[in-house]
């Protein structure tokens, strides 16, 4: 919802609630405490409802929910007259469903059974018919209507919550797809218009540096230029990757044990460097149909990457089992991980979290398990290291 909407809604809300204080002043016969705690519940609801766009934090929602709970009970023990406000303590936790929080659902249906309790404690117990005389004479009818209740609100939150769930995977993959296609398209535009310039310019710089007329820090400094305009040309033919994929390289049946006892043992000496290990637990018999050196190169990037995440000292687990109709294969670091936000961004054109990348490789390992109806997933969270779950079909 936009603000402006927002904004209109809040302000229609608080205007009923103005409207029911005002009715409520109207038949006082004298201050009492229940018309202040009726009060004070109407300005300090309308503050958060006003103020929540600039703090959008689920402490905040649950702060709103609460003082819900606290307006409406103070509704239905003030005026038992007005039997509409049961209805209303009835279908409080709904109003969870519109902040899309599974936590704050949960903990409003919690705190709405033990509020329900306790208030047909004191209308069976307590008042014994007098202001309840409506719930009191049928008291196992108006349970039931009110279980009846909760559970409509259960299964109304988990049909729409799985549908927006649904509907947010969607839209990911959506945005995934244009990321892909956006740089595709560009790539094909100036890819080669930038590689031609650059073959020359390396060109005449090599000659010049092979010029015995320039010393030797002249020398060098074409050296650094070359290596510069190296850099230039990888990034180029990375894109040239995500561009123009190389439909060519047909599939195989690919034993997911060997590959990854070739790519790891590659590894094993850059892992060193660092003090790292890398250790492998892979079953037997885990055959994917899949291009062996797009296979070798999408773990060689995604085992690299675990590496370079690691702290020193530290292993890196890569596992690979069969799970009903997939292959699985799982890369788990113990390095610093990384927020929601950062695992959201994985995969955008030049979006890195290491100082010198350029995020290219991290797009041609989706693009590779996209082309072979895989699936990759991020598992991590600050402090506690990063798991990669690959999926293939199992050939």
């Amino acid at each position: 919802m936009n603000r402006k909407a927002y904004y209109i809604v809040m302000l229609m809300i608080i205007a009923l609630m103005v409207m029911g204080l005002l009715i409520a002043t109207a038949e006082l016969t004298g201050l009492n405490f229940g018309y202040v705690v009726h009060f004070l519940n109407v300005i300090i609801i309308s503050a958060c409802l006003l103020i929540y766009p600039k703090y959008e934090t689920h402490f905040f929602r649950k702060l709103i929910i609460s003082f819900g709970f606290l307006y409406f009970y103070t509704l239905f023990f003030l005026y038992p007259e007005t039997w509409t406000t049961f209805i209303f303590i009835c279908f409080i936790p709904a109003l969870s469903i519109l902040f899309f929080d599974m936590k704050l659902f949960y903990f409003s249906l919690i705190l709405n059974g033990l509020l329900i309790i306790a208030a047909f404690g004191y209308i069976i117990f307590t008042d014994k018919g007098g202001a309840y005389a409506y719930l009191h004479n049928d008291i196992a009818g108006n349970l039931i209507n009110i279980i009846a209740s909760q559970v409509l609100i259960f299964l109304i939150f988990h049909l729409s919550f799985r549908r927006m769930k649904k509907q947010q995977l969607y839209y990911e993959q959506l945005q995934q797809t244009e990321r892909l296609k956006l740089t595709g398209q560009l790539t094909a535009a100036v890819a080669h218009e930038i590689r031609n310039p650059i073959t020359v310019v390396r060109g005449f710089l090599q000659l010049f540096k092979e010029d015995s007329s320039f010393g030797d820090s002249a020398k060098g400094k074409f050296k650094l230029m070359i290596d510069e305009l190296n850099t230039v040309e990888q990034i180029v033919s990375q894109f040239l990757t995500l561009s123009k994929p190389n439909k060519d390289q047909s599939a195989e049946q690919v034993d997911v044990r060997d590959v990854i006892q070739s790519v790891t043992g590659l590894l094993n000496s850059y892992a060193l460097l660092s003090d790292n290990q890398i250790d492998i637990d892979v079953e037997e018999d885990c055959f994917i149909s899949i291009n062996m050196i797009e296979f070798k190169q999408l773990l060689m990037n995604m085992i690299k990457n675990a590496l370079e995440a690691s702290d020193a000292g530290k292993s890196v687990v890569v596992t690979a089992y069969r799970s009903r109709q997939h292959i699985e294969i799982k890369i788990i670091d113990e390095g610093c991980g990384m927020s929601e936000a950062e695992v959201k961004s994985l995969g955008t054109p030049f979006y890195s979290l290491k100082s010198n990348g350029t995020g290219l490789g991290l797009m041609i390992c989706y693009n590779i398990v996209e082309k072979y109806e895989g699936k990759l997933d991020y598992t991590s969270s600050k402090g506690h290291g990063t798991t990669v779950t690959i999926r293939f079909p199992t050939a």
